[in-house]
């Protein structure tokens, strides 16, 4: 269980961008043999996807995210940089789906977080059970998207 749930004397600073950008279903992104899902809740703008393909991954564009702008294989290693899990990938019927690190890693983040890679089983504050294989959870409890950090606190400060 994460310690974060309900905690008392939260900051009355602003919140960040992911105030703006409430956690929804992930959208999904369909290519020929690889489809991305993006949940805007999770991001935290680490911006590995941009930096390592930007041909699939462009901000500038809508869709933002172009599979078909590389091969697939290739958006996949990409897609495993994401430190908190808000992009993830199904193969078309040709390979696995993402494999959790093995063993299971915790560390905290010089910001607070936790950052959390492995197979992974995360509560979520309605009871829902998610299978992850990577999650940045929130270390001071004021994040709007429990368990997972959305830079609203103290956690989500560099």
């Amino acid at each position: 269980m994460h310690a974060g749930f309900g905690v008392q004397g939260a900051s009355s600073s602003p919140r960040s961008y992911a105030e703006a950008m409430p956690s929804k279903e992930p959208k999904a992104y369909d290519g020929k043999r690889i489809t991305v899902t993006y949940d805007t809740g999770r991001c935290l703008h680490a911006a590995e996807c941009v930096r390592g393909l930007p041909e699939v991954f462009d901000s500038g564009k809508r869709p933002w995210v172009q599979p078909d702008g590389a091969e697939p294989e290739r958006v996949a290693e990409v897609i495993r940089r994401c430190p908190s899990g808000a992009l993830q990938y199904r193969l078309a019927c040709e390979g696995p789906t993402e494999e959790p690190d093995r063993p299971t890693t915790v560390v905290r983040s010089s910001a607070g977080q936790l950052v959390l890679r492995g197979d992974l089983r995360v509560t979520t504050p309605e009871g829902a059970v998610r299978r992850e294989t990577r999650a940045m959870l929130c270390a001071c409890g004021v994040s709007g998207n429990q368990p997972f950090c959305d830079h609203s606190g103290a956690c989500g400060n560099d």
